[in-house]
């Protein structure tokens, strides 16, 4: 059973890819473009997700999101429509 909604899971593998990509998390602003959404709603999903215990941050470190479940539990990210 997820713990967690899909729309958390979705958020969850971007964080995933993009770092696997760039080798840095993501900034929140990255997170707004790619599901067209303004950055206060991201920031609160990344609280959320912060709070369930789903990723980790640093302090103070930029780009330091990091989703603390493993790989096998993330969602493949799905294709965001337009």
């Amino acid at each position: 059973m997820a713990k967690f909604t899909k729309k958390q899971g979705q958020y969850l593998a971007l964080i995933h890819l993009y770092r696997k990509l760039h080798r840095q998390g993501p900034a929140e602003l990255d997170i707004a473009k790619y599901f067209r959404v303004s950055p206060p709603s991201v920031h609160q999903m990344i609280v959320k997700l912060d709070e369930l215990g789903l990723i980790t941050r640093e302090p103070g470190v930029a780009r330091s999101m990091r989703v603390a479940i493993p790989a096998s539990e993330i969602p493949e990210l799905e294709d965001e429509e337009g």
